[in-house]
């Protein structure tokens, strides 16, 4: 049997999806399993801020088309970057074991966020980040910072920044666990949903790639992140709204931590729920009705108009 995996042509997602054909390769060692990049919308546009461009699908929509043609047979994403609307016609064959949810702080003078001069300059490409930093910390200066990780880690240093933060999973699966000067604790910033977990996307119908790839799914995994992407899909958002979702599965009881914030991070609603695991969904959409209800909803119009 030969399956053609469809990827971002970033050093990071072929990273990934090449972690993937490797897993396969060892379920299935008489399988052959190909990588074909695709270039989304969110590779062309490089010289604009997310906030700006970032719609759904923004970095998936061109890799989802391939599959409802056929021309790929599965889709490796960063889960925190796949809509939680999927196309009919597809649907998550697997999330993969979360290596590392938080997002982590790389600094110039190996300083962590609360010794950062005052006015520091941070640069991040996120909405969700930029509030709940300036919420920390009203005083930095944050920047807009587009590009792949290598070039996101370059920039550092060429725009002269004190300090960059970006996911800890990202630089863990290229090993560049090194760069790392702090990991911001969930208590300073919420990731996004999905984050650190890898979504593999097929198409219905194909019973064999279906039992397949169901091999790769993690199930604490799995339940953690649907209370996440339930929280964030019942907000309307996408991935670049000002917004952070944590679920943490511990001993069959699920707790869920969510955020809504101002896009200046000056007003934020926050708060947490726990449930069964089986009630992953339900989760999420109680936390988002809450804090909807709490301000939410009023800061969510701000990014949208």
């Amino acid at each position: 049997m030969k399956l053609i995996i469809g990827s971002r042509g970033s050093p990071l997602a072929l990273c990934q999806a090449e972690w993937v054909r490797e897993k396969l390769k060892e379920l299935y060692p008489e399988g052959q399993f190909l990588i074909k990049e695709i270039k989304t919308q969110g590779d062309k546009i490089l010289d604009v801020a997310l906030a700006r461009v970032g719609g759904k699908g923004f970095f998936t929509k061109e890799i989802e088309e391939s599959l409802l043609r056929g021309e790929i047979d599965l889709a490796a994403h960063s889960l925190k970057d796949l809509p939680t609307e999927i196309p009919p016609g597809l649907f998550l064959g697997a999330v993969t074991l979360r290596s590392e949810a938080h997002d982590v702080l790389v600094s110039k003078d190996a300083l962590n966020l609360s010794q950062l001069p005052e006015g520091a300059k941070i640069g991040t490409s996120s909405l969700r980040r930029r509030a709940q930093l300036l919420k920390f910390r009203p005083d930095f200066q944050v920047m807009d910072l587009r590009g792949n990780l290598n070039t996101r880690l370059r920039k550092l240093r060429e725009l002269d920044l004190n300090a960059i933060v970006i996911a800890g999973a990202g630089l863990k699966r290229m090993g560049e666990e090194d760069r790392i000067t702090e990991i911001i604790p969930f208590s300073i910033i919420l990731p996004a949903a999905g984050q650190g977990a890898l979504g593999i996307e097929i198409r219905e119908g194909n019973t064999e790639i279906k039992e397949m790839v169901a091999k790769l799914d993690d199930r604490d995994s799995r339940v953690e992140t649907e209370a996440e992407r339930s929280f964030l899909e019942k907000l309307g958002g996408g991935c670049q709204v000002p917004v952070g979702a944590l679920g943490q599965l511990r001993k069959g009881n699920l707790s869920l931590q969510g955020i809504i914030l101002s896009l200046d991070g000056r007003g934020s609603v926050q708060s947490e729920l726990t449930g069964k695991a089986e009630d992953a969904r339900n989760l999420g959409e109680r936390l988002a009705e809450e804090l909807l209800a709490s301000g939410g909803a009023e800061m969510l119009k701000e990014v949208i108009s």
